[in-house]
C-alpha cells in the first residue's frame, strides 16, 4: 500500500530531527569530559588563588604585629614614656594585639580593597605614633633649664654646696677648737663654726661649676643641680660669692688673721688646685687630702691663735684618715671615673691605691700613739684608740690582698664610724689645762 506525501514528509521531518538529537547528544557525551575538566581546573585554579592569597595575607598580618611590638612597646627606662602616660596599660595591649578575624575561604575576592585599605591604614596610624613618641623622647634628651620654683630653693643650694662634706668640716673644725688648750670661748667658737661652712660652701659650689661637663657622664654625679639644669651657672656662682666673702670676713674680722688666712688658701687649693688635678694627675689625691685636713688646724688656730704641734697632729690624723676613706670609695667607682675623665689612682694605678690606703691604716696607730707625747690626750687615748686603729688597719690590709669591691666596701664603711669616734676619744682623754698628768689632791 502507498504512503501517502503527508506521511512520507512527517517521517523524513523526524528522522532529520532525531539525527540533529543524536549528533548532539554524542558531542556532548564527548566533549563533556574535556568541559568537566577545564572547569575543574579553573576551579583549582581560583581555590589556589584564593589559598596564596590567604597565606600572603597571614604572613603580612604577623609582620605587622610584630612591627607594632617594635615600635610601640617602651624600653625600660626610669621615668615612664609618653606613650604610657597617654594610654593605659590595659588598653594599650588591647589595641596592639587586637587582630581582626581572618575570612574564611567561602568569601569571594571581592572584599580585597577594604581588606588592602585596612592594611594602608593601620601601618600609617602606627607610623605617625612612633614619629611622635620619638619627637617626645629627644625633647626630653635636650639640655633645658627648668623652672626654678622658691620653696625649692634651699634643697638646691644645700646640694651645690654638698652639705654632707660641709657638716664634716665644720665637725672636724669644732674637734680641733675644742682640743686645743685654754679656756672654751663660746663666740669664738659660733663665729669659726660659720666661718668655715660658709668657706666650704663656696669651694665646693666653685667646684661643682667646674665639673658640670665631667659631672653629666657619671652615674654619681649626674642628678646634681648644675648638671640637670635646675639652676644658672650664674646663679651658683653668686652663691658661692655671697658664701666666700662673709666666710672669710667672719673668720678673719671676728676670730683672727690665722684662721682666715688658712680658709682663704683651702677654697683656692680646692677650686684652682684641686679642682683641675683631677683630670691631670693622682697628685690631686694628696693635694685633696692636705684640704681636707686644714679645718681642724683652723680650729686650733682659732682657739690659740698660733701654729704648734698639736695643731699639725689634728692635721695628720685627718690627712691620714682620708686615703683609706677616699680609696676605698674610689675603688668601687673607677668606672664612672673612667668614663667622666678623672685621673684617680683606682683607675691608673690600683696596686698604688691599695698600698697607699694601708700605709696609712698603719699611720693612725703611730699618730695616736704621739698625742700623749705632745701633751694633746692623756695616755689613756692610744690605749683605748687601739682596738678601732688595729680594726681600720685589718680592713686595709683585706683592701690590700683582696682588691675587690667587697673588700673596698667594708673599708668605706668603717671609715664612716672611725674618724667620728676617734675624735670623740680624743676630746674624752684630753689633757687638763694645767698641762701635765693631774696630780694628787692638795693635803
Amino acid at each position: 500500500m502507498a504512503a501517502s506525501p503527508h506521511t512520507l514528509s512527517s517521517r523524513l521531518l523526524t528522522g532529520c530531527v532525531g539525527g540533529c538529537v543524536w549528533y548532539l547528544e554524542r558531542r556532548t557525551i564527548q566533549d563533556s569530559p574535556h568541559k568537566f575538566l577545564h572547569l575543574l581546573r579553573n576551579v583549582n585554579k581560583q581555590w589556589i588563588t584564593f589559598q596564596h592569597f590567604s597565606f600572603l595575607k597571614r604572613m603580612y598580618v604577623t609582620q605587622l604585629n610584630r612591627s607594632h611590638n617594635q615600635q610601640v612597646r617602651p624600653k625600660p627606662e626610669p621615668v615612664a614614656s609618653p606613650f604610657l602616660e597617654k594610654t593605659s596599660s590595659g588598653q594599650a595591649k588591647a589595641e596592639i594585639y587586637e587582630m581582626r578575624p581572618l575570612s574564611p575561604p567561602s568569601l569571594s575576592l571581592s572584599r580585597k580593597p577594604n581588606e588592602k585599605e585596612l592594611i594602608e591604614l593601620e601601618p600609617a596610624s602606627v607610623i605617625e605614633d612612633s614619629i611622635d613618641v620619638g619627637k617626645e623622647r629627644k625633647e626630653e634628651k635636650r639640655w633645658k633649664e627648668m623652672k626654678l620654683q622658691v620653696y625649692d630653693l634651699p634643697g638646691i643650694l644645700a646640694r651645690l654646696s654638698k652639705i654632707k662634706l660641709t657638716a664634716l668640716v665644720v665637725s672636724t673644725t669644732a674637734a680641733g677648737f675644742a682640743l686645743a688648750p685654754g679656756p672654751f670661748d663660746w663666740p669664738c667658737f659660733l663665729l669659726t663654726s660659720v666661718g668655715t661652712g660658709l668657706a666650704s660652701c663656696a669651694a665646693n659650689s666653685i667646684n661643682q661649676f667646674f665639673e658640670v661637663p665631667f659631672d653629666s657622664n657619671m652615674n654619681r654625679t649626674k642628678n646634681r643641680p648644675l648638671v640637670r639644669g635646675q639652676i644658672s651657672p650664674l646663679l651658683a656662682v653668686s652663691f658661692a660669692t655671697c658664701c666666700a666673702v662673709p666666710g672669710v670676713a667672719i673668720l678673719t674680722l671676728g676670730v683672727n688673721p690665722l684662721t682666715g688666712a688658712l680658709g682663704l688658701f683651702n677654697i683656692f687649693l680646692y677650686t684652682c688646685c684641686y679642682t683641675p688635678l683631677k683630670r691631670i694627675s693622682i697628685a690631686n689625691t694628696w693635694v685633696g687630702a692636705v684640704v681636707g685636713a686644714i679645718p681642724p688646724v683652723m680650729g686650733w688656730t682659732a682657739a690659740t691663735g698660733s701654729l704648734d704641734a698639736g695643731a699639725f697632729l689634728l692635721g695628720g690624723i685627718l690627712y691620714s684618715w682620708q686615703f683609706p676613706h677616699f680609696n676605698a670609695l674610689s675603688w668601687g667607682l673607677r668606672e664612672d671615673y673612667s668614663r667622666g675623665g678623672y685621673c684617680m689612682m683606682s683607675v691608673t694605678h690600683p696596686g698604688l691605691c691599695r698600698r697607699v690606703a694601708l700605709r696609712h691604716c698603719l699611720a693612725l696607730l703611730v699618730l695616736s700613739a704621739a698625742a700623749p707625747v705632745l701633751d694633746i690626750t692623756t695616755w689613756t687615748f692610744p690605749i683605748m684608740a687601739l682596738p678601732i686603729n688595729a680594726y681600720i688597719s685589718y680592713l686595709g690590709f683585706r683592701f690590700y690582698v683582696d682588691a675587690d669591691r667587697r673588700s673596698s666596701r667594708r673599708l668605706f664603711f668603717c671609715s664612716l664610724w672611725h674618724l667620728p669616734l676617734l675624735l670623740l676619744l680624743m676630746l674624752t682623754c684630753k689633757r687638763p689645762r694645767g698641762g701635765g698628768d693631774a696630780g694628787p689632791p692638795p693635803s
